[in-house]
């Protein structure tokens, strides 16, 4: 099929172009993974809503669902963004994370600002001023792999907080 073809198809389903687009981006969307063709079918939607109010030439027509296309596609992703981000536990992937805050007690030195702590049956790299074993830490912050500690006076004696 040729482009000239192709015009006068176009041309001969007048208003309902916009809405048939539409459709096949749609069902491409159920066809192929993820979030894409949606965006372009709503933005065909909106187009074909506007050809049926307005009047338009076909090259405003193509502007109009261009400007939408990119319009819906930002919109769309921010907000289903915001959406996937959402979970009941937020470090699940990062364990380190849920250390921040917590308190332990040294099982050996800290020296040269680095060690290890053995938390859950796990040893774990730490960052921080030179102590002695036995001595209270409070996890600050994560560093890449490290847990960032600091001395904590006040923990001394307690059992690990949660």
């Amino acid at each position: 099929m040729g482009l000239t073809e192709l015009t006068e198809l176009i041309v001969s389903l007048g208003d309902w172009t916009w809405w048939i687009v539409a459709g096949v981006l749609f069902v491409l969307e159920l066809l192929a993974p993820g979030v894409f063709f949606l965006w372009f079918g709503v933005a065909a939607m909106l187009t074909g809503v506007m050809v049926l109010v307005v009047d338009v030439s076909w090259q405003v027509q193509i502007a109009v669902f261009s400007v939408l296309s990119v319009v819906s596609l930002v919109a769309g992703r921010r907000y289903f963004a915001s959406l996937w981000n959402r979970t009941d536990q937020p470090n699940l992937n990062r364990r380190m994370n849920n250390f921040v805050g917590r308190s332990f007690q040294l099982d050996q030195p800290i020296h040269g600002r680095r060690g290890q702590i053995e938390i859950d049956d796990a040893l774990w790299k730490i960052e921080g001023p030179d102590c002695e074993a036995g001595t209270w830490v409070t996890v600050r912050s994560v560093n890449g792999l490290s847990l960032v500690v600091e001395p904590d006076d006040a923990a001394s004696g307690e059992p690990a907080k949660t």
